[in-house]
């Protein structure tokens, strides 16, 4: 079984994309298997289920969605083989800027439009600097100027990775893409052993443990603090 991890940013068309994508492996006999991650609510794996595909998802709720990933990610594995599916395509919330559930040695694919601002991809993170492939989507409601300009921003960002411009409506640049995302060579039988590319947020503070109260006297364990002083 391949594995490939997919991410990027809410809205960015992930979800359209990979619709597309899979329409296309579907065509060429590659069956495929979906885990959705989300937070709090997502009805996208019926979207996938109407191609008749096995879908999981899974919501994180209270948890960040790429820590449930990280936390998560083996037993999806072992539901990909019961499956016996070719090729298992987990999605990403994508809602943490400065996470990424992308693990070394596997295909990791970041998914971004043209319409999130032009230095969107300097906020991103490693969630697409350290992607093998990058999606852009929405081309066709942006002239071509403006690709050009946002295509440079992503290559300035991550210059080793493969660019694409994929319609998530039309399906342009789908097939394509699952050509580039699928390797047949490719096995995975267990995560056991191997690492994400980027460390998770060094953060274990009160409020990630459930403090609610404002204040310094209830501020504990790893906090950063704004440097409000005047610079001269």
């Amino acid at each position: 079984m391949d594995l490939i991890t997919v991410s990027g940013p809410p809205s960015s068309g992930k979800t359209s994309v990979l619709i597309k994508t899979i329409e296309n492996f579907l065509k060429r006999n590659i069956s495929v298997g979906v885990v959705k991650f989300d937070c709090l609510f997502t009805d996208d794996d019926i979207y996938f289920q109407k191609l008749g595909i096995p879908v999981r998802k899974g919501l994180s709720g209270s948890l960040c969605p790429d820590h449930y990933f990280v936390s998560n990610i083996e037993e999806v594995v072992e539901w990909g083989l019961k499956e016996n599916v070719d090729v298992l395509i987990t999605e990403s919330a994508g809602l943490c800027n400065r996470c990424s559930p992308y693990i070394q040695d596997i295909k990791a694919v970041c998914i971004i439009d043209n319409l999130s601002g032009i230095n969107t991809p300097k906020k991103i993170g490693p969630m697409l600097k350290s992607a093998d492939i990058v999606v852009i989507t929405k081309g066709d409601i942006v002239s071509q100027a403006e690709r050009e300009v946002f295509t440079m921003k992503v290559q300035s960002v991550n210059p080793k990775a493969i660019i694409m411009h994929v319609n998530g409506l039309s399906g342009q640049g789908a097939y394509e893409l699952s050509t580039f995302i699928h390797d047949e060579t490719k096995h995975v039988e267990t995560l056991e052993g191997m690492k994400l590319r980027y460390p998770m947020p060094a953060a274990l503070c009160s409020y990630c443990l459930g403090e609610t109260r404002i204040g310094k006297s209830h501020q504990l364990g790893n906090i950063r603090k704004i440097d409000l002083s005047d610079i001269k």
